[in-house]
């Protein structure tokens, strides 16, 4: 059983992630990060197209986006790569409002949300051309 302390700490997660934000959150994240995809971190559209860059992201690439939050950088890479991506993460709220942006942007084909650990993925072996973790500690 988890102690008060843990609980609201746990609420309080569940709350950053489920947020969608608008107005001036928005107009910092495209000014600071040069995207609006919700970010949760820092890592910055140019550091995430170096990434995509390095491992040869493109149409038919598979990658896998680890710690995802909101679908930064899935997202993204869908969109710019045209790249399928499975993300994951464990805030169910924060993968529901990527959810509601991968169909908003047409990309629900590309960007799939999973509910599931970094170290326990409910994923077949060997089935991502490439891996991905921005801003998540390991």
């Amino acid at each position: 059983m988890a102690s008060t302390g843990e609980q609201e700490s746990r609420q309080r997660f569940r709350d950053w992630y489920g947020r969608e934000y608008d107005g001036v959150f928005v107009a910092i994240e495209r000014e600071v990060i040069g995207g609006d995809y919700g970010a949760n971190g820092y890592t910055t559209r140019a550091q995430v197209d170096d990434i995509a860059v390095r491992l040869g992201l493109d149409r038919g690439t598979r990658v896998l986006d680890i710690g995802t939050g909101r679908g930064w950088p899935a997202l993204y890479f869908a969109q710019t790569r045209g790249c399928e991506v499975i993300a994951c993460d464990v805030p169910i709220e924060g993968l529901q409002v990527g959810t509601r942006r991968a169909i908003r942007d047409g990309l629900d084909d590309l960007v799939h949300f999973v509910a599931a650990s970094g170290d326990a993925l409910p994923l077949r072996e060997a089935s991502f051309d490439a891996i991905v973790h921005t801003d998540t500690l390991c």
